[in-house]
């Protein structure tokens, strides 16, 4: 029956011990651990392309899918592999130890670190990319909604503007006709003066007003039908 990776802790922790006491250490060094990433890197596709939409921005493994990360070899993933660093098996180890036992549990399962830093790589673009596509779409709502705001603003300051224009003709249509009935008075005023001086030839009390009506009080019957 096949052992699963963590049944090899055993060994590796022997051998982390074995190297305190200095003697020869079990498990060899991986030598592909070894390999410059940059050099991993640089045999990669420059950037995943999204060639599905996203619906859930949230959803990370959405945006893998959408940007088509091959599948990892015999399933081991930065992420399975992740979760072997958190396994209660392992979280608890030294990190050298951590290291080696994870390699040799992907040794044991014929998994290549080569193929798993890949896959981070992948993965990593995947997200800088996806990054990259949510802030144009945002720098391009921004400018829309910007313009749109520009817009709105402009329409507002015509409008107050054409309001503050009615606001003035409306206020020099009163200063017009005030200025028109305090004229109307004046005129009144002598018109009243005249008809009075001529009544007073004749009454002891003359009955003629010569000045403006008292604020509030109500015009007669009389003077509404002239």
């Amino acid at each position: 029956m096949t052992k699963k990776w963590y049944n090899y802790f055993v060994s590796v922790q022997g051998d982390a011990a074995n190297e305190e006491s200095g003697a020869q250490p079990l498990v060899p060094a991986a030598k592909n651990a070894a390999q410059s990433v940059a050099e991993i890197a640089a045999g990669m596709a420059a950037e995943p392309q999204f060639t599905k939409p996203v619906s859930e921005p949230t959803s990370f493994e959405e945006i893998y899918r959408a940007a088509e990360i091959p599948e990892a070899p015999h399933g081991y993933s930065i992420l399975s592999v992740a979760q072997m660093m958190e396994s209660e098996h392992i979280r608890s180890l030294p990190s050298d130890v951590k290291r080696s036992s994870v390699l040799v549990g992907l040794e044991a399962a014929e998994v290549n670190i080569k193929d798993v830093i890949q896959d981070a790589i992948y993965r990593d673009r995947a997200l800088d990319g996806y990054e990259r596509v949510q802030q144009r779409a945002l720098e391009e709502l921004e400018s829309a909604k910007s313009k749109e705001n520009a817009d709105l603003q402009a329409d507002i300051d015509r409008y107050v503007t054409e309001q503050r224009a009615k606001i003035q003709a409306n206020n020099e249509v009163i200063a017009r006709e005030k200025e028109r009935v305090t004229g109307w008075r004046l005129k009144k005023q002598q018109e009243e003066k005249k008809i009075a001086e001529t009544v007073g030839y004749f009454v002891s009390e003359n009955p003629i007003s010569t000045g403006d009506l008292p604020a509030g009080l109500p015009v007669s019957k009389t003077a509404k039908k002239s």
